[in-house]
């Protein structure tokens, strides 16, 4: 009886702390990183980039899913927009956010083809299977629907100091510049991701290239940055941006030919100038001799 209520406090112990690091990714640490200058910095982009592209979509209904306290869809055109957090994390969102819903992003509920727009900033990276949410959003949205999404970019300045927090984690000194829940997916391996799922990329960028400061002043002093950065090393910005459309392939039935037309013979016509019959048809005689 004691080596079994042993093993249950083992199982129990290591079930805790595989839900508090694996499972259960809670968006807060995000939100208050985005008060920070960096966040604010970062924000400050990223909300410039949404406000262009959902400018262009148009429906009935969309969905931004994580981050409620990010106005991402303030310019959005679409009627019928929610904000939604996950369900298990959703006491965890500010009190001033345009929260609607609390949704797991593995099993949102929507009807298939539901939805014209989903929204996802930073949600792949804190979900506990981005590849169940990547096929939850291809499921709700409409033939032709987009997807828009921002995530960190690992070969950054920022990915670098991630990267070595981790490692510098291992033994005992813990200095994070980004929240430890963030788990990296780079963009070539989020478009994989997209492409197999049948969604086309019309739109990427990436921005935000100072190194990983979190003061006023030398975020402003490195501010020069962005503008080289977009010019000369393009592709290691810390935050990604991209926007996908859903393709449907269609297809067209070619039904079979039951009925054939028919041939019409030629028509034998009288000669004028002899008794003998022509093989002559009468479609090609002079209107005079017709007569």
């Amino acid at each position: 009886m004691k080596h079994n209520n042993a093993i249950c406090c083992v199982v129990q112990a290591f079930t805790h702390s595989f839900m508090d690091h694996s499972i259960i990714r809670s968006p807060a640490s995000l939100a208050d990183w985005l008060q920070t200058p960096a966040g604010q910095y970062m924000t400050s982009w990223e909300i410039e980039q949404f406000d262009k592209v959902v400018a262009d979509v148009f429906g009935f209904h969309g969905l931004q899913l994580g981050l409620s306290s990010l106005p991402v869809l303030r310019n959005c055109r679409i009627r019928h927009c929610w904000v939604a957090e996950n369900q298990v994390n959703g006491l965890h969102t500010q009190a001033g956010s345009a929260l609607a819903l609390f949704a797991d992003s593995v099993a949102l509920p929507y009807a298939d083809q539901s939805l014209d727009l989903v929204v996802l900033p930073h949600t792949l990276e804190l979900s506990i299977d981005p590849h169940a949410t990547l096929r939850e959003v291809e499921r709700v949205l409409v033939p032709e629907g987009r997807v828009i999404i921002s995530g960190f970019n690992p070969l950054s300045f920022w990915g670098l100091r991630q990267r070595r927090s981790q490692w510098y984690a291992r033994f005992g000194f813990s200095n994070y510049f980004l929240p430890p829940e963030i788990d990296f997916i780079g963009y070539r391996r989020l478009r994989d991701w997209l492409k197999l799922l049948s969604f086309e990329v019309d739109r990427g960028r990436f921005g935000c290239y100072i190194p990983s400061v979190q003061t006023p002043s030398l975020v402003a002093k490195f501010a020069w940055m962005d503008k080289a950065g977009d010019r000369w090393w393009p592709i290691l910005g810390s935050v990604y941006f991209l926007a996908a459309v859903k393709r449907v392939r269609g297809m067209r039935l070619i039904s079979p030919v039951w009925k054939h037309a028919k041939v019409r013979s030629a028509k034998t016509v009288p000669s004028v100038n002899s008794g003998k019959v022509s093989r002559t048809t009468s479609k090609h005689l002079p209107q005079e001799e017709q007569s």
